[in-house]
């Protein structure tokens, strides 16, 4: 059966075309972006650890790590927020 198109293909049922990316929900984003701000801030905590084990010593004590990995959660889920549409869009997700 051809698909009208004169190229002599058969066309399928099943067969769609590409469909632009739907774009996630507030929702979704907000809990990706809060997820992707705990791995921020523990990943931060790891590498703080490892390097108190390996060298001896920080600048900050444990109060001042859990501030600075706190900033740095909001900071990396702020950015995933505002940024993840627009990779989804392009389709780099």
């Amino acid at each position: 059966m051809a698909d009208g198109n004169g190229d002599g293909e058969s066309a399928h049922v099943g067969d769609r075309e590409p469909t632009s990316p739907e774009v996630p929900s507030a929702a979704s984003r907000a809990q990706s972006a809060a997820l992707w701000g705990l791995v921020g801030g523990f990943a931060f905590l790891v590498v703080a650890q490892g390097y108190r084990l390996v060298e001896g010593s920080l600048p900050v004590g444990y109060g001042g790590l859990f501030a600075l990995a706190g900033t740095i959660a909001v900071a990396s889920g702020g950015i995933t927020y505002a940024t993840e549409h627009r990779l989804h869009a392009k389709r780099r997700t």
